[in-house]
């Protein structure tokens, strides 16, 4: 999937989103969605972070840092919408497995993070995917996370 999205107009808005995930502020992070294409698995989500971001009142105070535990979340959430429009809409992904995660840029207020995530396997039970987020062209942060699929009612 190509990586230059800047000024694409969205698939998704957060009120599409909303629809799909049961996130809600403050947790949910993905803003929009700007492409999905389902024969090859993948989809790219935005999240804008702003320095009236919650978390940003302990980390850090005077040098803010986004943590990097949300940015795997955001990847996981931007995967959730993959896998709801690849036909489970009445189930949900819930986190099993977080593999061969790296940091490698710090992601501050005022950057708008590129969320590409790539379905690796996706089954009525589970799967995997494979993400990244990127910021001005620089890789944040990598991981490939394993999700398990509930019915919506079990929540």
């Amino acid at each position: 999937m190509a990586e230059t999205h800047r000024e694409q107009v969205p698939v998704m808005n957060t009120k599409d989103i909303e629809r799909i995930l049961p996130h809600r502020y403050p947790f949910l992070f993905v803003d929009r969605v700007l492409q999905i294409d389902l024969e090859k698995s993948e989809i790219v989500g935005v999240k804008n972070v702003t320095s009236n971001e919650p978390f940003f009142q302990g980390h850090f105070p005077g040098a803010p840092i986004m943590p990097g535990v949300l940015l795997l979340e955001a990847l996981a959430q931007t995967g959730g919408i993959l896998v709801h429009q690849k036909g489970y809409d009445k189930k949900i992904a819930v986190l099993l497995n977080i593999a061969n995660a790296k940091f490698r840029r710090p992601v501050v207020p005022g950057d708008v993070v590129l969320l590409y995530v790539v379905g690796l396997h996706i089954s009525g039970t589970g799967g995997k995917i494979r993400g990244k987020a990127m910021v001005q062209e620089q890789l944040a942060v990598e991981a490939e996370l394993s999700f398990a699929l509930v019915d919506k009612g079990q929540l």
